[in-house]
């Protein structure tokens, strides 16, 4: 078996039933759908086209705000910073187009001093995103060096007597990780088959370990932040700051969740991260507060479902992790994953959520949700949603 045994055979017969009984009638064919997404990519590579005059040559997309019309931009600094030019290599990768790929090189050109930024967790979203993307595309030595200062810059931030990568730098009494970090793992392991250094990977698994035994709850949901005693790794206190309560399951947090887990397996091959990351995908496809378009509510336990604001950036992320995931399972749950992700593809490639060319800002995704409880970037577009929405595209061409 792929899956591992602990997570029960009966528990996984009753998922893979319910899923499959809650799955829309009307569910498309993968032929109309990989149809639907080819049209897509080629209007995702013209929406770019767009936003690239938009942008100013050191400046970087984060949103849209349509009643002001204004588009937000970054500098490199940002853990935003990578999604762009890794968003254009994705699609100049699927359309060939090379207007796309010289966007990306210069915007990457402005990126590449963060390689020595120790100050921020985000070094995987925001380096391998983008230099990741470019080496697998063309590989070239200075992207192997930034890739692996990257990961150092990234490693500096571990406490070995918390088993952790810092997330957010606060006063030193106090050790904060966010289940975001999972996702910055990827970047480690790649430097460690680039250089052979182990250290970047036991430096990986360890987090993961560590994160796995604290961040999750009875269910498999995921709290945002555990904070930890420097000094000795005791959890001082468990939180959900973008979430609703700190008892919620904040949407893109379960997200992260499951995409990082889903990376653990593949780069490890330890069972222990296929059923953790089965167990994350249980607790979101069968969840009761989990729309019939897939998509989720901004967090699960949100006060005013249904009308809480969506979050594509959230359904994005989920729908990329479970292509990826149905590929490390056996049937019948390969096909629930696969089945469940095409569901959200549907709905993502639609007009409820799509944008129309020059519309949006120039990003792809509508109704995204940043920050709820800070009222910040609600319903808007998010360049991260874009990012695993693009890629979310190019892993249902591959399997097909």
């Amino acid at each position: 078996m792929m899956y591992s045994l602990k997570w029960g055979i009966a528990s996984l017969f009753i998922f893979v039933g319910t899923i499959a009984n809650a799955q829309n009638e009307k569910h498309p064919s993968r032929k109309s759908l990989l149809e639907t997404v080819e049209k897509r990519i080629k209007e995702s590579a013209s929406q770019y086209t767009f936003l690239m005059q938009e942008l100013k040559p050191d400046r970087f997309p984060v949103t849209y705000y349509e009643d002001k019309g204004q588009l937000v931009t970054s500098g490199s600094e940002p853990w935003v910073g990578g999604f762009y030019p890794g968003g254009l290599l994705y699609l100049y990768e699927l359309t060939g187009d090379t207007l796309l790929y010289q966007e990306a090189l210069r915007k990457m050109d402005v990126l590449k001093k963060e390689q020595f930024n120790t100050t921020t967790h985000d070094l995987g979203f925001m380096m391998y995103c983008s230099f990741g993307n470019a080496k697998r595309l063309e590989p070239k030595p200075a992207y192997d060096s930034i890739l692996v200062n990257s990961a150092r810059s990234l490693a500096s931030r571990f406490n070995p007597k918390v088993g952790c990568l810092r997330s957010w730098d606060s006063d030193s009494s106090q050790f904060m990780v966010i289940i975001d970090n999972m996702v910055n793992l990827e970047l480690l392991f790649a430097v460690t088959k680039m250089t052979g250094d182990s250290s970047f990977y036991k430096i990986a698994v360890e987090h993961a370990n560590t994160t796995m035994k604290h961040h999750f709850r009875p269910d498999y949901s995921s709290h945002h932040l555990v904070i930890y005693n420097p000094g000795n790794g005791e959890v001082r206190k468990k939180q959900t700051v973008q979430g609703a309560s700190d008892s919620s399951a904040w949407a893109r947090g379960q997200a992260w969740g499951l995409y990082g887990y889903t990376v653990m397996y593949r780069e490890t091959g330890d069972p222990l991260y296929l059923e953790q990351a089965n167990h994350i995908g249980q607790f979101i496809l069968n969840h009761p507060h989990l729309p019939a378009d897939g998509i989720p509510y901004w967090d699960f336990d949100a006060e005013d479902i249904p009308a809480a604001p969506r979050d594509a950036s959230a359904g994005a992320v989920i729908c990329s992790a479970l292509l990826e995931l149905s590929g490390y399972v056996e049937q019948p749950l390969s096909e629930t994953y696969l089945k469940a992700a095409e569901k959200m593809l549907q709905s993502l490639t639609s007009p409820t959520y799509f944008s129309d060319y020059g519309k949006n800002g120039g990003f792809l995704l509508k109704h995204g949700v940043g920050n709820y409880p800070r009222h910040a970037d609600i319903d808007v577009p998010l360049i991260y949603a874009d990012y695993y929405f693009i890629e979310s595209m190019a892993r249902y061409k591959r399997i097909n």
